[in-house]
């Protein structure tokens, strides 16, 4: 989906688990949703977008999901942001479906480590891309993607529920370093 900046845990077994962190600067933790996210990711949900959102049924799913990461950026108690990415089996990229800063921290540079951690994730599963899409009307995520590497490689036609275009973008992931 998009990044919307206007304002209107799973097993430990998981290789996103490897990833998790504290981001000293804002003291933000990002690790992966739990049960006990749901409510405030449905709040947020219902804050960040007018349509196309993802319901609490199917939130709850991706928690568990083995094909999808849905991670959280926490601090002090209350919920920052979140991301999704999906990932398809026998695909070398990833798919950031969706990913959401409250409006109480946008601009505090949530949005971009949810970004790089998604990235992160992407290449602990073994993804050499990361592609989404985009609000063709959304300059300010999109300048965000574009800072992050992201190029455009398509746009999707009344892609939205309100009849929006998508931009298509993508990002090549380095590949992972071994020790």
């Amino acid at each position: 989906m998009f990044l919307e900046f206007s304002g209107d845990s799973a097993s430990t077994s998981r290789p996103v688990s490897r990833v998790a962190g504290w981001w000293p600067v804002s003291g933000v933790q990002i690790r992966d949703a739990k049960d006990e996210d749901l409510d405030g990711l449905e709040a947020l949900e219902a804050r960040s977008f007018a349509s196309d959102r993802i319901s609490r049924r199917s939130l709850r799913r991706l928690i568990h999901s083995r094909s999808a990461s849905l991670r959280v950026a926490v601090g002090r108690g209350e919920l920052h942001g979140y991301y999704v990415v999906l990932f398809r089996k026998g695909s070398s990229r990833a798919r950031l479906y969706s990913i959401a800063v409250d409006d109480g921290h946008r601009g505090s540079g949530v949005g971009s480590r949810l970004l790089a951690d998604a990235e992160s994730v992407a290449r602990a599963h073994g993804r050499r891309a990361l592609r989404l899409e985009v609000r063709q009307d959304n300059v300010i995520a999109i300048r965000l993607y574009q800072r992050r590497g992201f190029e455009p490689i398509g746009r999707y036609v009344g892609y939205y529920e309100d009849g929006a275009d998508a931009l298509r973008l993508a990002k090549q992931l380095p590949e992972r370093r071994s020790r």
